[in-house]
């Protein structure tokens, strides 16, 4: 899943952090961190191929914003995940609940 790999960078998380809090111009998400435009121009390009962030441009200006649908994507994924464990630990109380009774039962 691109998704997970485009956030699996915590530059790319602080990023996405940083546009679930308002959208941002480019140089303004610059400004964040420690490192240069390229290096953020980058970052940038991952998170958008992964289609969580969209850009549009306001004359020279680039504003960035989260995009909702790859966000929903990963929260998709995440609860067949969610739902896959629940299942499994599920069955794992019942089979150490069972185990338990076996135990405490009298032997003859």
């Amino acid at each position: 899943m691109q998704t997970l790999e485009a956030i699996a960078d915590p530059t790319r998380r602080r990023i996405v952090e940083l546009l679930a809090q308002r959208e941002r111009t480019t140089g303004e998400i610059v400004a964040e961190f420690d490192m240069s435009a390229p290096a953020i121009s980058q970052h940038l390009n991952v998170l958008r191929d992964a289609g969580l962030i969209t850009t549009r441009a306001e004359g020279q200006t680039r504003i960035q914003s989260l995009n909702g649908d790859g966000l929903d994507e990963l929260a998709d994924w995440l609860e067949r995940m969610r739902s896959l464990w629940s299942r499994r630990l599920d069955a794992l109380e019942r089979e150490l609940r069972a185990d338990d009774a076996k135990k405490k039962k009298p032997s003859k």
